[in-house]
């Protein structure tokens, strides 16, 4: 597999998470209660604790996508020039 495939993949992987990334933090941001009502028929969480689960996974995919999806990215992007 040459570098410009791979950047091209974690181009493409990095606007995938991105945008996976700003929908679950605005749908959390603007439509609280929504997501709430929604995510409660399946696990039994109080509001504080749901809160905390969110903040927590919103927090931990972005480090996560930084770390796997555009540090990678960026990286190619300079030894391939």
């Amino acid at each position: 597999m040459d570098i410009e495939t791979l950047t091209r993949f974690f181009l493409w992987c990095t606007i995938i998470d991105g945008v996976l990334l700003i929908v679950w933090s605005f749908s959390w941001l603007f439509c609280p209660e929504w997501v709430y009502r929604t995510q409660k028929r399946w696990f039994p969480l109080g509001r504080e604790t749901f809160n905390l689960v969110m903040y927590c996974f919103i927090g931990l995919f972005k480090i996560l996508f930084l770390l796997f999806n555009l540090v990678p990215y960026i990286a190619l992007r300079i030894v391939g020039n």
